[in-house]
């Protein structure tokens, strides 16, 4: 399996795994934004997990921002959207897939 390939299997389950959880949520409580993020940081558990996630997207946005503007991908905020609708998950694998295929067409 070539490595692109690879991302965007990752890119996918990483869209299927976490909205497994999200829809759920949806159905009983819709877009209540406010529950969300009570729920979110429910704890201090789901607290460390809510910032490692928050702190990993601005991180993966930089990124994005950084290797794509040098490897002149464009729609950058294509990578950024991904990242806020469905997470890192889905985000980081995206870009890296569409960076692949941009550095294995000789840029």
């Amino acid at each position: 399996m070539k490595r692109e390939h690879g991302y965007l299997l990752l890119a996918i389950v990483g869209t299927v795994l976490p909205y497994w959880y999200f829809i759920p949520f949806l159905q009983t409580h819709g877009l209540d934004v406010k529950e969300f993020v009570n729920q979110l940081f429910a704890n201090k558990i789901s607290g460390f997990f809510a910032m490692d996630v928050i702190v990993s997207s601005v991180v993966l946005w930089y990124f994005i921002l950084i290797e794509g503007k040098k490897l002149g991908i464009k729609r950058l905020w294509v990578y950024v959207i991904a990242s806020l609708t469905v997470g890192v998950s889905l985000g980081l694998p995206l870009f890296l897939y569409t960076r692949e295929r941009k550095k294995s067409r000789g840029v």
